[in-house]
């Protein structure tokens, strides 16, 4: 092994705290509050685990990681807030390739972990700053409908509930933890 992947492998999901899930006061404050929640739950159920736990596949059933999931949820918060939110044709999708559409899920490594939670970090920040100024009605044209930001806000709600789920079972299947 050599010696990047030495200390790629031995890197550690930092420790992570989550604000206290209890929203309150105006619409767009409450699906901020409760994505951010979301957000920091994903980080907090890998808190501790090095690359080499965050890529693994603990379960048989199947090759789902939680690595994998992180990297996902980088992905769509690109697609939603900024590739279709803002119309942003230019920007690519990460981790993914037309010969590999779930390049996501199951690309991730040890070697890879820290660079890969970077980039969620970075893709969370910059769909904040993509809703900055933005009506919760202000729409766009998605595949077959008009679709507004404020369903957006609910979509991604929706898809990190359904993952955390995911979160769960892999994490204590990797160590035992479990959480809510």
């Amino acid at each position: 092994m050599s010696s990047t992947s030495t200390s790629s492998a031995v890197w550690t999901a930092p420790s992570f705290e989550r604000r206290e899930n209890a929203p309150s006061g105006a619409e767009r404050d409450s699906l901020e509050h409760f994505l951010d929640w979301h957000r920091e739950s994903l980080l907090w159920k890998c808190g501790g685990l090095t690359g080499e736990q965050l890529a693994s596949r603990p379960l048989p059933s199947t090759t789902l990681s939680l690595l994998g999931l992180v990297r996902h949820m980088a992905l769509v918060e690109r697609w939603w807030f900024r590739m279709r939110f803002l119309g942003r044709d230019e920007l690519e999708e990460i981790f993914t390739t037309d010969e590999d559409p779930d390049g996501d899920f199951h690309n991730g490594t040890a070697d890879s972990a820290e660079a890969d939670f970077a980039v969620f970090h970075e893709e969370v920040e910059l769909a904040r700053q993509a809703c900055a100024g933005h009506s919760l009605d202000e729409t766009f044209q998605g595949r077959r409908e008009i679709l507004s930001l404020r369903w957006v806000y609910l979509h991604m709600i929706e898809e990190y509930a359904r993952h955390l789920g995911h979160a769960d079972l892999l994490r204590e299947a990797i160590d035992g933890t479990t959480g809510e």
